[in-house]
């Protein structure tokens, strides 16, 4: 079993900025992708960055240059710094780690820490 439990999530005004981490624990394959996505009221969730062991990083396009994903891989921990925040970045923030092993894909979620953002 793995488990992600995040912390960071809160309240803060239009341009600020706001620091998520996320911890796995349990049976993790050692190349993995970890990342964060989120989810707004009455909207799907959306993919917000992710990187890979290896250190390669995707960014939805709404938050390239103002938030930074990074990990430590002998932690298992990834953050994601959050800048000139906008209220449209108001959501559940979740924690995702996924990977292949033996022909298998494993793909775990975080409970969610939310992220409201005031105009």
């Amino acid at each position: 079993q793995v488990q992600l439990v995040e912390s960071g999530g809160g309240l803060v005004q239009a341009g600020g900025s706001l620091r998520l981490s996320c911890t796995a624990s349990g049976e993790i394959f050692s190349i993995n992708t970890m990342g964060w996505y989120r989810q707004a009221p009455g909207k799907q969730r959306e993919l917000v960055a992710r990187i890979t062991t290896g250190g390669t990083t995707n960014y939805a396009d709404s938050v390239k240059g103002r938030f930074t994903i990074s990990r430590d891989n002998a932690k298992n921990t990834v953050n994601l710094e959050m800048s000139s925040l906008k209220p449209e970045d108001t959501g559940v923030y979740y924690c995702n780690l996924a990977f292949y092993r033996l022909g298998h894909f494993y793909n775990y979620w975080g409970k969610g820490t939310l992220v409201t953002v005031s105009s």
